[in-house]
């Protein structure tokens, strides 16, 4: 599918977790002859299937697939990287006549990617970085994640508390450019999009989203979540590295180092994914753009996708793109 306007289209299908996002992906590709790219910041890694639910083979169909899979676990893996190759990604899809869609919850790497935003890098501070690294290590990520709220209240709002490597970038940019990262991100934010975007947004009643994370972890510990952390600890991998930090990994780890039992793991990993999907949400919102789509509007899946093609149709190829 190949459209005249002049910046290329892009469909995007985000939103919350276990809203369906993959199987929706899926279905516009074979419709709409496209490619996905996964904007999921654990689904980059191989052997990291269970606990990301990453979608398998079978549930792809034949459809393409970018952005799975391509790094390894003990890899420092960042938006910068996720970028630059979305948008190779991107330009292979257009090359070959496909429409490109984006799926997946990270808000941040949509952002990035549809806006092209500038992460030039500022001075490394070394020192600064291992003062903060000791802080987060006897002091823990909160006392952290304190000072950054303290500094740049949005990026706070932002950033999980335990996402060390995300809160020391927003404080080293802090400190070397002398203002919050959150004004950096909200100037390049206001870019017009270098794609003809499509930008849908997943939702449903809240309720039922939690009702469907808690059942969707009871079925990743039945798939063997438990024997995918044991095999990843015995390749050497501790919390310390960034792939062991996602929920499910961290709390299943903590109860393999004897912090606390499986049910109580498991019911912290189901209130995590909850208040996950609460950030994404919150995220979601402060876009420009987006195409809200409510689930709980249409009688069956097959509705569901025929609306989202109709959307990409629409708003992707109804105009000129002056």
């Amino acid at each position: 599918m190949t459209g005249s306007a002049k910046r290329p289209p892009l469909m995007i299908i985000a939103g919350p977790t276990a809203t369906g996002k993959s199987d929706a992906a899926v279905a516009v590709a074979k419709r709409l002859d496209g490619a996905v790219i996964s904007a999921d910041s654990m689904q980059v890694y191989r052997g990291m299937d269970i606990g990301s639910a990453k979608i398998s083979a079978d549930q792809m169909q034949g459809v393409d697939h970018y952005l799975l899979d391509c790094a390894d676990p003990t890899e420092s893996w960042n938006v910068v990287r996720f970028q630059t190759l979305a948008r190779e990604a991107a330009a292979r899809i257009h090359a070959q006549g496909k429409l490109p869609i984006v799926c997946g919850g990270t808000g941040f790497y949509i952002q990035a990617l549809l806006y092209d935003i500038d992460f030039t890098p500022t001075k490394e501070d070394n020192a600064y970085r291992r003062q903060l690294e000791e802080i987060a290590a006897a002091r823990g990520p909160e006392a952290l994640h304190q000072m950054l709220k303290e500094r740049d209240p949005d990026s706070a709002a932002a950033i999980h508390p335990n996402n060390v490597k995300r809160i020391i970038r927003a404080l080293e940019f802090s400190e070397q450019s002398g203002s919050p990262i959150s004004a950096h991100n909200a100037r390049e934010r206001s870019k017009e999009s270098v794609y003809r975007a499509a930008y849908v947004v997943l939702t449903m009643d809240r309720e039922k989203l939690y009702e469907r994370i808690d059942r969707r972890v009871d079925i990743m510990m039945e798939q063997g979540l438990l024997e995918e952390v044991e095999r990843l600890r015995a390749m050497g991998l501790t919390s310390k590295d960034v792939s062991m930090q996602g929920i499910g990994y961290r709390q299943i780890l903590d109860y393999m180092e004897g912090k606390y039992d499986l049910d109580e793991a498991v019911r912290l990993i189901k209130r995590d994914t909850r208040h996950f999907a609460k950030r994404q949400l919150t995220w979601f919102r402060r876009e420009k753009d987006v195409i809200w789509v409510n689930i709980d509007d249409y009688r069956s899946r097959e509705a569901l996708w025929d609306a989202l093609c109709g959307i990409a149709e629409s708003t992707l190829y109804g105009g000129t793109d002056e």
